[in-house]
């Protein structure tokens, strides 16, 4: 059986992408993560992409494990501040910011600008890297929405901008969506599906 690495340390994400995987793969691939090896350390994630940050770490990791190597980047766009945050995410205002501040500048870049100026996408590239042919697979989805003028009030720890993007077509906070619905919209699942793992151990 071959294996699979799934490079993140996000538990949450790591269930998801393990879950839907082994859908997908009919279980013919043997999952591991970086927790199972011990693997702490982490590339520089350099890239002005996300499809170019996902192959750094996807690159990284699977030259380090000799594994079929799968991992992610993505984060905020919006079209009206010239697609920022984009992957400057955490260090938006210029600094390592919490949660909270990094919920805050956000309003402020937006203070006073009609729904029309909030339209946002939350965007992801899920990247599989072979490392005996060195080649690359990676595929693109995001959720269209705009920002609030104020938070939902319960940010997901680790995901501020949750709280403040407004998923058309549901009209809900992206932090208030039920299981159901975040499945439904999930662009990380999306992206997978499209991929397909199972081209990678043929």
């Amino acid at each position: 059986m071959k294996k699979l690495l799934i490079a993140t340390h996000n538990q949450d994400k790591l269930k998801e992408l393990t879950k839907e995987i082994k859908k997908l793969t009919k279980n013919k691939l043997k999952i591991y993560n970086l927790n199972d090896l011990g693997i702490k350390i982490a590339p520089e994630e350099t890239g002005k992409t996300f499809e170019e940050n996902a192959k750094i770490k996807a690159k990284f990791y699977g030259d380090l494990t000799g594994m079929l190597t799968l991992a992610d980047d993505g984060g905020l766009i919006i079209p009206y501040l010239k697609n920022e945050p984009g992957v400057k995410s955490r260090r938006w205002p210029g600094y390592e910011a919490d949660d909270q501040e990094l919920i805050d500048f956000t309003l402020a870049q937006l203070r006073e600008l009609k729904k029309n100026q909030r339209c946002a996408f939350l965007q992801t590239c899920v990247c599989l890297y072979n490392p005996l042919t060195k080649k690359f697979f990676c595929r693109q989805e995001k959720i269209k929405g705009y920002i609030a003028e104020k938070s939902s009030g319960k940010p997901t720890q680790g995901y501020p901008f949750r709280s403040l993007f407004v998923v058309d077509g549901l009209n809900k906070y992206y932090d208030s969506l039920t299981k159901k619905e975040h499945q439904n919209i999930n662009h990380r699942l999306k992206a997978i599906k499209k991929l397909n793992p199972l081209q990678l151990i043929n």
